[in-house]
């Protein structure tokens, strides 16, 4: 713990914060980090921090641009525009499920007031939720709890010489990522999957060229990547070639023909689809409790910690000074009654008072834990997944117990998982931007005002987004598979209905056991099995090419190397240009451009541009560094 830890910014001295620019810019990064990380999280089930690009372009329009000298005003634009990335985090893994029970007859599709009021909802309530962990977790344990982003995020601000280079990395990866998505999803000028079909082993090997997968990969790192690239081994090579070979004439639900028909009909996919999903889903399932359990001993200490805390802090009136400040405590508690209530009687949000009083105690329990989590671990590795698999199938064998079941039930348990998971989410960024502000000086009032108004700007443009991609794409299919959702939704659907092929995901189960007893993160390994091989094999090669960067120039300790900048603007690119070319899509304007009856679209020029655009991230992670050496590293 310091206690003579001195900000960048003293106490005593009153600079330029939250203004109109501020605002506007930080409103706008919310909404289109949000909608890029919505895109992507429904793609492939992962999202990025947008916490250091946000950061970066702030520093290049307000510093820059403006030519205005304010650290704080920067802080403020990063602060309210990371909100958008975790709240979009937090919706996408659970309300893709009402789509896909729309599609398939179930229930009517979700109306947008639905999915705005629960997504602003849970994002306040997560906003709300650390107004009094602020003290106990950032002032109280600063140096024992580092917050990771936080902090590297402060280390990007306080370097401001360098903000107009390192913007330059993020625009050009949005250009090229932008280029690359047209080209292959809006002209179709080019495969979007490079496929190669292997008879002898009764299975194909597939790659997306996507240059967001690869930019996950490098983000991630070789070690997640591979994680991620051995479950889909395991799946394409190991499971789907045994299923082929050993069933034959075998008819096995979920299927309704027999295996080799149908791998006769629709090759290694069809198996995928019929049977891999299921396994996957139970070591997703699985790896994600299990994570939850591992941690459950630093659970309950986080959590009594942050209310000891809560108690010392309201015990001991800290110095009242601006650093100091924070959202009065009445607003705070009368907000998070209200909120409650509206949980509870607005008709868009389908839970009764038992799940009203569901959501306060694990939106505040898990709140509280995601905040510390992350303090401890990072955003990266906070067991949110773990958490709303835990919520949902609690909370839907509670409304079962309590009679709500059919279509109300579902509907109730994936409301309180979205608003929990969503409350996690934001609890947690929130937490990892007081703590850039706490390092830099700034205003904490005025940081949690800012967290309300990028969760408020993110709630309006998620309901707007989600329904775009739903119409242009659909969910549940290979364009957005939305894997988290996908999987709650069968959790739902097990314990309410007991229709799941209970046995294929018990196969999963016990696979994720055998990689935990290996010593190895079954998390990763599982998402890997769960989802398509095309998507975790681009994600292989990134996670290569940062293996081979960090060899040849030397391992980098922190978030805001070119790299890491590129591959956000490439994530940030193909995101936005995503949204854009669903616009297009249900405009009716996509068929008008596509040119590929024109062009040879084989397997070849697909390798081609996966090739360059590996190259490029090479090459830009890369540029400016020397080469590493035993001095360079010694000093390192």
């Amino acid at each position: 713990m310091d206690n003579n830890f001195k900000p960048y910014i003293p106490a005593d001295k009153v600079t330029t914060e939250m203004t109109p620019a501020s605002v506007i810019l930080g409103i706008v990064l919310a909404v289109v980090f949000g909608a890029a990380n919505a895109y992507l999280g429904l793609k492939v089930g992962l999202t990025v921090s947008a916490s250091i690009p946000a950061a970066v372009i702030s520093m290049t329009v307000i510093r820059i641009i403006m030519r205005k000298d304010s650290i704080l005003e920067s802080n403020m634009v990063q602060t309210i525009g990371s909100a958008g990335e975790s709240l979009a985090a937090g919706a996408i893994f659970t309300m893709p499920a009402l789509f896909i029970w729309a599609k398939e007859g179930v229930m009517d599709k979700p109306a947008l007031i639905t999915i705005t009021i629960i997504a602003l909802v849970g994002g306040l309530l997560g906003v709300f939720f650390m107004v009094p962990l602020r003290s106990a977790l950032i002032v109280k344990e600063h140096g024992v709890l580092p917050y990771p982003e936080g902090t590297a995020c402060a280390e990007v601000l306080l370097a401001g010489e360098k903000g107009g280079s390192s913007a330059k990395s993020v625009f050009i990866g949005m250009g090229i990522g932008a280029v690359i998505k047209f080209v292959t999803d809006g002209l179709c000028a080019v495969r979007s999957v490079v496929s190669f079909r292997l008879s002898a082993l009764k299975t194909e090997f597939s790659s997306e060229i996507y240059p967001a997968l690869i930019s996950v990969g490098y983000i991630c790192g070789p070690k997640i990547s591979g994680y991620m690239f051995a479950g889909g081994i395991l799946g394409w090579f190991v499971l789907i070639p045994a299923i082929v070979t050993f069933g034959t004439d075998i008819v096995m639900y979920p299927a309704t023909v027999s295996i080799a028909e149908l791998y006769a009909t629709g090759g290694a996919s069809a198996i995928w689809a019929s049977y891999i999903k299921y396994i996957g889903a139970g070591a997703v399932a699985a790896a994600g409790i299990i994570s939850l359990i591992k941690t459950f001993p630093t659970i309950i200490k986080a959590f009594t910690g942050s209310v000891k805390g809560i108690s010392k802090s309201n015990g001991s009136k800290a110095k009242n000074d601006r650093t100091n400040m924070d959202i009065d405590m009445r607003f705070v508690l009368i907000s998070i009654a209200v909120l409650i209530l509206l949980i509870w009687i607005i008709p868009a949000i389908p839970v009764t008072i038992f799940g009203a009083i569901l959501v306060v105690i694990f939106g505040f329990f898990f709140s509280a834990v995601s905040s510390r989590m992350v303090g401890l671990v990072g955003s990266s590795n906070n067991p949110v997944s773990g958490m709303t698999i835990a919520t949902v199938l609690i909370a839907t064998f509670c409304l079962k117990l309590t009679g709500d079941t059919g279509v109300h039930g579902m509907q109730g348990a994936i409301a309180i998982g979205s608003i929990i998971c969503i409350a996690a989410c934001m609890a947690g960024d929130t937490s990892q931007d007081l703590k850039t502000g706490y390092i830099l000086g700034a205003t904490p009032k005025k940081q949690q005002i800012g967290e309300i108004m990028g969760t408020i700007a993110a709630a309006l443009a998620i309901g707007g987004v989600m329904v775009l991609l739903d119409s242009a794409f659909g969910f549940g299919t290979d364009k957005l598979a939305a894997p988290q959702a996908t999987m709650m939704k069968m959790i739902i659907e097990g314990v309410m209905d007991g229709n799941l092929p209970w046995t294929l995901i018990f196969i999963g189960v016990f696979i994720a056991i055998v990689i935990e007893l290996l010593g190895i993160s079954a998390l990763p390994v599982a998402i890997g099995l769960y989802l398509p091989l095309e998507l975790s094999a681009p994600i292989m090669l990134g996670g290569l090419i940062k293996f081979i960067v960090e060899k040849i120039y030397g391992k980098q300790n922190d978030d805001s190397g070119k790299g890491i900048l590129f591959c956000s603007g490439l994530i940030a690119g193909e995101g936005i240009l995503g949204i854009v070319l669903a616009i297009l899509t249900v405009a009716g304007v996509t068929d008008k451009i596509n040119i590929s009856s024109y062009l040879p679209t084989g397997n070849i020029t697909s390798l081609i541009v996966l090739i360059a655009i590996g190259a490029v991230v090479f090459f830009m992670a890369g540029s400016g560094k020397k080469i590493s050496g035993k001095k360079k590293n010694a000093k390192g």
